[in-house]
């Protein structure tokens, strides 16, 4: 049986995006992963800062894409995590 987007996600976070998440001090939470949209959240020192869009776009974009190309990212930053999002740790 094959993983689902969601498992996929969290390998992915677990394993390639958090270590470097947390290297700066911030915190990475996964709020949905379906085959059609990818909603993470960044925490920490992240919460806020200007270097978020970059995370973003040379970290954690290159990473979802490779795993689900057509699915739209949505990253979130900020101390108040979203109401079921799961840490990544």
């Amino acid at each position: 049986m094959a993983d689902s987007p969601a498992d996929m996600i969290f390998r992915a976070c677990r394993d390639q995006l958090a270590p470097v998440v947390r290297a700066d001090g911030g915190l990475l939470y996964m709020v949905a992963a379906t085959h059609d949209e990818v909603h993470l959240h960044l925490s920490g020192t992240c919460a806020g800062c200007p270097g978020a869009t970059m995370t973003r776009d040379r970290l954690i974009s290159p990473a979802v894409k490779a795993i689900l190309p057509k699915a739209q990212l949505r990253v979130t930053t900020g101390w108040r995590v979203p109401e079921g999002a799961r840490k990544v740790e």
